[in-house]
Formats: C-alpha cells, structure tokens, sequence
C-alpha cells in the first residue's frame, strides 16, 4: 500500500509523468504490406451506428474492423509458427505487461542506414554505460523512425528491392530470445523485424526467435525520445481476444520527472 500511496502522490505532484507511447489508430495508419500470394491485414476502419440521430438519439458509437496487427500493437507468441503451441494474446498474464525498460537510442545511425541492424555489441555497450538489461523488461529500440509513422510510403521506405527499415540482427535476436533477462522488444517501425528481414536465414529472426521463446513484441511505438535510459516502467494494454495473435494496444510509460 505505501508503495501505490507513493505512486499516487508522485503522479499528482508530477514526480512521475505519464508519456504516451501509442500511436493515433485512424484509416490513415500505415499497414505493413506482404508480395503475392501472402494476405494482406485489412486496415483500421469505424463504421458509425448511431450519432445523436434517429439510429440512437441520446447516443454516439461505431462498430470497428480491422487487423489485429495495425498501428501500435502487441504480438503474441502464437503469432509466429515457432510459437505456434504458446499464449494467444488472451492467455498472456497480466504481470508480463508491466516492467521496467531499457531504451536504447540508435536514431542517428538509422538515420544514416535505413537499413541498420541492432547488435549486441550495441546492447553491450549500454549495460557498460546504464548497468544490466532490467529482469523482466522491454528493450525500446529507437531508431527515430516514428516521425514518419503518419506517411505510409516513408514509413515503408520500400524501393524495387523492398523494405528498409532498421531491425534487429539474426543474432542479437536469438541473443535476446534465449539469454537475456528481458521479456519483449518494442520498436517504431512497422514491425519488431527489419525491413529487408525476408531475405534473413532464417527470415525475420526477431519473430522467430523471440515469439518462439515465448516473448513478446510491441510496434509503432511513438515518443521513445522522451524516455530516458532506464527508469521508466512500460504499461502495455492488448485487448484480450480469445485465440488473437495479438492486438491494438495502449502503451504507456511512467517516467520520473
């Protein structure tokens, strides 16, 4: 109880501030888009029911569609064929989308190479300088990505070749999956893996490796500038849909002031 009180007093007197990290989820929201013959996710869109008017007089509200995978988001571990027999987003416990974060800044080089690949030397040389990646964890990887999450073709960044977007190497990933503390990877981009990840052996090793580890992603992260290092506590809020592979999500992180 003294540690909520504390909480509750530290909000209120801005010791703690709340800093969204989710993305708007409109019509407008760019999709990740797969070649033939793979399906596409559909996109977000509301359909209006009523709106003060003969359909509801009183009242305002929209049916919905859309993936489960667009705009900020939260993969699951049966998300992935490696993960296939783990917890749909329903059966994730609730302790597991609550804990501190790690963030680390790798906007400079990806704006340098769209194409850019976290290593782990990169996360070695953070723990040199902020201490161990925190036990039950987020690794926020920015890249500064998410100032173009509101332009399908720049958030893309596709040419002939497809996709650039900056990720994750094939063995930083397994690194993350099988040694390290952590319990998810959260990203700007379109998805937790590189854009040119499909061309990988083995292809979107991010993905594979830590959904078959039974971690999580969380995408299109938004305002990881205004994070520090370490300190901050990420709240991540999927819907609980009963066999989803995972879901729109509210992220929010308690950062101290």
């Amino acid at each position: 109880m003294d540690a909520l009180a504390s909480l509750v007093d530290a909000l209120a007197s801005g010791a703690v501030t709340v800093v969204d990290l989710t993305q708007p989820l409109s019509s407008a929201t760019p999709l990740i888009q797969l070649p033939p013959p793979f399906v596409n996710t559909p996109g977000w869109t509301l359909h209006e029911l009523s709106h003060y008017d003969d359909r509801g007089p009183a009242w305002y509200w929209n049916s919905f569609e859309g993936g489960e995978h667009v705009g900020t988001h939260l993969d699951a571990p049966i998300h992935w064929v490696t993960g296939q027999d783990r917890d749909d987003v329903s059966q994730i416990p609730p302790g597991r989308l609550i804990g501190p974060a790690a963030v680390i800044d790798r906007s400079a080089q990806a704006a340098a190479d769209p194409d850019y690949l976290l290593t782990v030397d990169d996360i070695r040389a953070w723990e040199a300088r902020h201490g161990p990646l925190p036990k039950g964890g987020w690794l926020l990887y920015r890249t500064g990505w998410d100032a173009r999450a509101q332009d399908q073709a720049a958030f893309l960044n596709a040419n002939e070749t497809g996709p650039h977007t900056p990720g994750v190497a094939i063995d930083c990933a397994r690194w993350l999956a099988e040694e390290s503390p952590l319990i998810g990877v959260g990203v700007e981009t379109v998805g937790t893996d590189a854009g040119a990840a499909h061309s990988f052996d083995p292809p979107f090793p991010c993905h594979a490796s830590m959904l078959g580890a039974g971690k999580y992603g969380l995408t299109q992260l938004a305002n990881l500038a205004l994070l520090p290092p370490t300190g901050s506590i990420v709240i991540a809020a999927p819907l609980k849909i009963v066999k989803g592979s995972g879901s729109p999500a509210r992220v929010l992180a308690l950062v101290p002031a």
